[in-house]
């Protein structure tokens, strides 16, 4: 929650980016170049001219740390050269986080052409082999050498290249691992990082939760992460009691919810108090649910321990619980206060649980992101790996960050643009309106992730006999999904029939019409698909 400096060689862009940013994350923007002209009524170029770059650093010096004293965290974009003095440098990294955007020197070359008065220090001139003329600055490469051991130490980057600003902003997004989620209720953000459990205290610091909370979390989480998050709530003055539930879908009930109010009531829950699910789906759903019918809806802060949650269920404010003729038949949308997603977490995963994750991260590549699919290779070995035991690929935050990040990213800007489902949002059911069919008439035995890949398969392969498809998309999909072990076949034991009548039953079935959201290529998906029943009986 705190400040983001952008960094990087004059004509990165980092104005553009800032300003997206900003729109995204609902963070106001300070460009500490525009603010130093506007204290000086000059232009940098002419304040280099009377100055020197060492007047213009002394401003600059003193803009930056007007910029970082606003009390709200803001994005703040930095001139090329702000974070050379090692004591502005220590200052930033003080106060927030410094993303480095990286970019080529042909793409910087460009960009400077196209403003040739713009950057008193640069030549308009790049070829190196030709001196540039007295006071008119540099070419952007020997800028770029002498300043190549600054520039390439900063950890957080982003290259940035020919794509478009949009997807730049993407790119930063990822590697800070924030997003900004509204339309549903008050906004709010979404934080992923490692070891975030054990730093709730500063994450909580820009939020009003009230001092009392009870931390609902099932038979697994809590024994492993409880005392982590107490501890980091007493530290930031909040009173803690945990609530444990029974772990598994089965757990997914109304007398489950039952058993949360009580908690909060034994615990004196008021409506100024904010509640805390910590777990995988099951946890924050009914967690999520129990807030909205407390004292008619309290603040209830999301911590999802398993990639599942993490990727999918963990946001949107989708709550509820199962009753025997179908799941997630009652529930409520109430949006939670904060989502904090700590990637360590996923270390005491089982890999049953984590090819769950990986499946609705497919389901998210093939919505709207095909550049995940390159990202599961480090997952190959859960195709292998003992399923009731955890996979050496969760313990790399590099490699986890990035692939929680991305997937996210496709969920928040769906639910953005429909946050109640009446439209686009349709698509992140792919998969589970068979899927949900497969789990019930399986009795939960099936894992949520296992249904959903075999759901996503065989809505592909309606897709295909529909004429909607290409005939080899479905096969593709299931070479994809068998990759990280997951299944692709209706298990044994399951009729067409059932399946059938348990669809009908689906939430999204509307005036007796089961509606589908299909498959129908990498990126593309279509809502809202009635599918003939004499292809459904030929699944």
């Amino acid at each position: 929650m705190a400040h983001i400096f952008l960094y990087g060689p004059p004509g990165s862009g980092k104005s553009t980016i800032g300003q997206l940013l900003s729109h995204r994350l609902e963070r106001k923007f300070i460009d500490v170049d525009q603010t130093i002209e506007a204290s000086a009524r000059m232009i940098i170029r002419d304040i280099f001219a009377a100055e020197g770059e060492a007047g213009f650093r002394i401003r600059e010096q003193r803009a930056l740390r007007d910029a970082a004293a606003d009390v709200e965290p803001c994005i703040i974009s930095l001139g090329g050269g702000a974070l050379l003095n090692p004591d502005s440098r220590a200052f930033a990294e003080a106060k927030g986080v410094v993303l480095f955007m990286d970019v080529s020197v042909a793409i910087l070359e460009q960009r400077i052409a196209n403003k040739p008065n713009h950057r008193p220090l640069l030549a308009v001139n790049t070829d190196c082999a030709q001196p540039p003329a007295a006071g008119k600055g540099k070419p952007i490469a020997q800028l770029l050498a002498e300043r190549a051991s600054h520039y390439g130490s900063f950890p957080h980057r982003v290259v940035v290249g020919t794509g478009s600003p949009e997807e730049t902003t993407d790119c930063v997004q990822a590697e800070l691992g924030l997003y900004h989620v509204s339309g549903m209720g008050k906004p709010y953000d979404v934080v992923i990082g490692a070891d975030l459990l054990a730093q709730l205290d500063k994450q909580l610091q820009a939020l009003e939760i009230g001092k009392k909370t009870v931390i609902v979390g099932d038979t697994h989480t809590l024994p492993l992460y409880g005392d982590r998050v107490v501890k980091a709530l007493h530290r930031a003055g909040i009173e803690a009691s945990c609530f444990a539930i029974p772990a598994g879908e089965a757990t997914k009930t109304l007398e489950t919810v039952s058993t949360i109010l009580g908690a909060f009531a034994k615990a004196g829950i008021e409506r100024t108090h904010t509640v805390i699910a910590l777990g995988g789906g099951v946890v924050g759903d009914l967690t999520g649910f129990a807030a909205a019918i407390w004292m008619r809806g309290i603040r209830w802060i999301n911590l999802p321990t398993t990639l599942l949650a993490m990727v999918d269920s963990g946001i949107g404010g989708k709550t509820g619980a199962d009753l025997p003729e179908g799941k997630n038949l009652v529930g409520a949308f109430h949006a939670p206060s904060a989502v904090f997603i700590d990637t360590s977490t996923l270390a005491t995963l089982p890999v049953s649980e984590l090819r769950c994750g990986l499946a609705e991260t497919i389901k998210h590549a093939i919505i709207g992101d095909p550049g995940l699919i390159p990202l599961l290779e480090r997952f190959s070995c859960c195709k292998r790996a003992d399923p009731s035991k955890p996979c050496s690929a969760t313990t790399d935050a590099k490699t986890l960050i990035p692939l929680v990040a991305r997937s996210l990213a496709v969920k928040v800007k769906t639910i953005i643009k429909d946050p109640y489902e009446k439209n686009v949002r349709a698509s992140l059911n792919l998969g589970h309106t068979i899927g949900h069919a497969i789990e019930h008439h399986a009795h939960f035995s099936m894992l949520h992730g296992e249904a959903v890949a075999i759901g996503t398969v065989i809505e592909a392969r309606l897709a295909e006999k529909a004429g909607l498809a290409s005939p080899e998309f479905a096969d593709q999909l299931a070479t994809i999904f068998a990759t990280v072990g997951l299944p692709t076949t209706l298990p044994q034991g399951i009729s067409c029939s059932q399946l059938i009548d348990a669809m009908l039953r689906d939430k999204k079935t509307a005036n007796g019409k089961i509606r589908f959201s299909l498959p129908i290529g990498l990126g593309d998906v279509r809502i809202h698909q009635v599918v003939d029943e004499a292809l459904l009986r030929q699944i």
